[in-house]
């Protein structure tokens, strides 16, 4: 078991917040002196099905607290999944339907065991004890917080400022969020930083209901594969830990240059001072092999890093393309719209402009071209697809 200062060292790695630094540490040589693990929660709601990297930020940080001996809570907010975290939202987000909630609570259970020692995880659900609970006592934990301090917070005076509305509910997602805190006992808490206050009311709720309260780390949000916004799967920049592992090492291939050591440094354990040393494309093989070593294995890493090479530095065809069989004389826009290479015809239009369509080897310039004949299309420089023509039926 390693001490408390080694501990510490460990677990401060990456984070923005620590409320408070001195209590963390107390907690932990309390923990060692009583040889009793502490507890650690983080919750997710399931609001999506997939588990991208944006999540496993958190995810990896509780692995840490599991290997150095503690218990963690992976708390599914199915019931909080119905009203949806206000944080950072410019608008009242639309509730889910049970069914799908439900759905993806039980594959965000599948895929977090890619991280967690499930042994040393408790799944726990939120709607076991929010279902259960009487008008009474809901009214009673509204009685913890106040109007003033909900609308102190940044995101929600910034909606009331330019006359947005903010429903009662969003007003109580902070509230369950920090009971779920006194129900499971939380020693400490971790979440985004965009998580900050609901995070500090699971303190308050703790104090009032005679608990220790528990210590608040916050870790940075993981930008997306453009560098820009937080990654997110509405926005299309997300990595999801269930893709195919030759889309995962694309996709890290292709982010920014200079998100390789925010990347390490909230994904992987590795030697950041070694890291920086590195040319960013070596960086980024590296990554992806990393990260694609720890969801599938160390041959389909390899076999990832071979066929990039192959596809992206010979400028090859990769073995395997998706085939998508048209009518003859289906035109361009047409033709990647049913291959699912762009969303829109006007993206299409804007790749074609951006010179970044290819149809057999040439470059596609004419938004109007027609697909005659059978060939391979090319849309950026990582989505192939082989053009099948259909056959005419005789008659």
């Amino acid at each position: 078991m390693k001490s408390a200062e080694e501990q510490l060292k460990i677990i401060k790695r990456g984070t923005v917040d620590i409320i408070s630094e001195e209590e963390l540490s107390q907690k932990l040589k309390k923990s060692l002196r009583d040889k009793r693990p502490l507890c650690i929660k983080a919750g997710f709601d399931p609001t999506a099905p997939d588990i991208h990297l944006g999540h496993t930020v958190l995810l990896n940080k509780l692995r840490q607290f599991q290997e150095l001996g503690h218990t963690v809570y992976f708390l599914i907010g199915d019931f909080t999944a119905r009203i949806g975290d206000p944080s950072g939202r410019t608008q009242v987000r639309k509730p889910m339907g049970r069914v799908e909630i439900v759905k993806n609570a039980l594959t965000y259970k599948r895929q977090v065991g890619k991280i967690l020692d499930l042994r040393k995880t408790k799944v726990v659900f939120n709607s076991r004890w929010f279902e259960r609970m009487r008008l009474a006592d809901f009214l009673r934990l509204t009685m913890k917080v106040t109007v003033s301090q909900m609308i102190a917070r940044q995101d929600f005076k910034k909606r009331l400022e330019n006359n947005q509305d903010v429903s009662l509910l969003e007003f109580m997602y902070p509230v369950l969020q920090g009971y779920d805190s006194v129900v499971v006992r939380s020693d400490i808490e971790l979440g985004g930083t965009d998580q900050i206050f609901n995070l500090l009311v699971g303190r308050d709720l703790q104090k009032d209901f005679a608990q220790e309260p528990q210590v608040v780390i916050t870790l940075p949000l993981l930008e997306g594969t453009d560098g820009l916004q937080k990654m997110s799967k509405s926005l299309g920049n997300y990595i999801s830990i269930n893709d195919k592992p030759g889309e995962i090492f694309g996709k890290i291939m292709s982010i920014p240059d200079e998100l390789m050591h925010k990347y390490y440094t909230l994904l992987t354990d590795e030697d950041l001072e070694q890291i920086k040393r590195q040319h960013p494309k070596e960086s980024k093989e590296k990554l992806g092999k990393l990260i694609v070593s720890r969801y599938y294995s160390q041959r389909s890493a390899q076999a990832c890093a071979e066929e990039f090479k192959r596809v992206f530095t010979q400028r090859s065809i990769p073995e395997e393309v998706e085939a998508i069989t048209l009518d003859a004389n289906t035109s361009i826009l047409q033709s990647m719209s049913a291959a699912k290479v762009v969303k829109s015809k006007n993206e299409g239009r804007r790749l074609i402009r951006q010179n970044a369509v290819e149809f057999d080897g040439k470059k596609v310039t004419d938004e109007n071209m027609l697909i005659t004949q059978p060939g391979i299309l090319k849309v950026g420089s990582r989505q192939f697809r082989r053009i099948v023509i259909k056959k005419k039926s005789s008659t």
